[in-house]
């Protein structure tokens, strides 16, 4: 087998490792070197690689997640730094610090966006959207998910709009709309995108006022569980710019406290969760991503404005090697029990962006 290029597994392997290892504390690189290189030659092929994998992407019932070829291969070539198709000691240290520590000991943190009374029951209820959905069905599945899982940081966010914000369709006078918006503003209602002068030129969805700072409607619902030593992210603080993602503004001219926050805990993996799932949500998520976190939504823990927008954040985050789960597996995933080769992948390919910075 040349340089393992057999993609075959060891049935043979010690497929339960991790889970074995997790368990007792003990979680000692040579042992799991030594455990994998069955032919005890002092290397990885991609034969015991894939074994490696077999063993890392499982869930907490034993079932184990396929791996596409070509995406161990892609995995493998991150390690092998000396191009030879194997992973040697010194490669496979690299490996274990950076990736599959992080991989079954992972840095959890949950971030709750803008579950908030306005997008409830007050000016901006999004059950009176086309998708139809009850932002209040959100607040019992992330209660539980608060008293049940040790997340290692809580985040809430919340829209803070100043009065003559942007997005308010009341406040339209108050600026200029280009002429080369699809909508005029004497024609403009609310739910519409215009485009307003600036400069620069910027395109804005129109919503009704809501979120003011420091009324009933920008507070947390009442029912939602505030747990000890969580951090509030306040966004959509700048008249003259919307803020969707919980990370920046729409224009990204500038960031939260979450950036640096989540750079001071050493966050490796992000779930996210809350209202507007197509707004806010997929905003946040699409965002963490292109951070390079390791992001998971939470299905049953969001709801939406629109079904076609909803099902575009989901792809969004699926074709980004994002996972969405729904909050009964998120436990298993905290605790390092459950998994996934998506989240791998991710892990994988931002080491091997910044390596390649790091060369140039």
């Amino acid at each position: 087998m040349a340089n393992g290029a057999d993609t075959r597994y060891d049935v043979s392997a010690d497929i339960d490792w991790f889970d074995r290892y997790n368990t007792k504390g003990n979680f000692d690189m040579d042992a799991c070197f030594n455990a994998f290189d069955k032919d005890g030659d002092g290397y990885l092929n991609l034969n015991e690689f894939h074994t490696i994998c077999r063993a890392l992407f499982r869930n907490d019932k034993g079932k184990i997640y396929s791996l596409e070829p070509k995406k161990l291969q892609d995995i493998l070539s991150v390690f092998d730094k000396k191009k030879d198709g194997l992973i040697d000691r010194e490669e496979f240290a690299f490996c274990w610090n950076n990736w599959i520590k992080k991989i079954v000991r992972p840095v959890s943190v949950f971030l709750v966006v803008d579950v908030q009374n306005d997008f409830i029951s007050g000016t901006l209820n999004i059950s009176q959207c086309s998708a139809r959905q009850n932002g209040a069905e959100v607040v019992e599945p992330i209660n539980k998910l608060l008293e049940t899982v040790k997340f290692d940081t809580v985040f809430y966010s919340l829209d803070w709009h100043p009065s003559d914000h942007v997005s308010f369709i009341d406040n339209l006078p108050q600026r200029k709309v280009h002429s080369s918006s699809p909508v005029s503003a004497e024609e403009a209602r609310t739910y519409d995108t215009v485009i307003f002068e600036g400069p620069p030129l910027m395109k804005q969805r129109l919503w009704p006022r809501h979120c003011v700072q420091d009324s009933w409607g920008a507070e947390l619902h009442k029912d939602l569980k505030i747990v000890d030593n969580s951090i509030k992210i306040y966004k959509g603080t700048n008249p003259e710019v919307d803020s969707y993602s919980v990370f920046w503004d729409n224009k990204k001219l500038t960031d939260t406290t979450l950036v640096s926050q989540l750079q001071e805990k050493n966050a490796t993996d992000i779930y996210i969760c809350g209202l507007a799932y197509d707004v806010c949500v997929g905003a946040t998520a699409a965002d963490a991503l292109a951070i390079g976190y390791r992001t998971i939504l939470i299905d049953d823990c969001s709801r939406g404005v629109d079904l076609k927008d909803i099902e575009k954040t989901k792809n969004t985050v699926t074709s980004n090697n994002g996972v969405i789960v729904d909050s009964s597996q998120v436990k298993a995933m905290v605790e390092g029990r459950d998994r996934r080769p998506e989240l791998g992948y991710k892990l994988a390919m931002e080491l091997k962006s910044i390596m390649s910075d790091k060369s140039k």
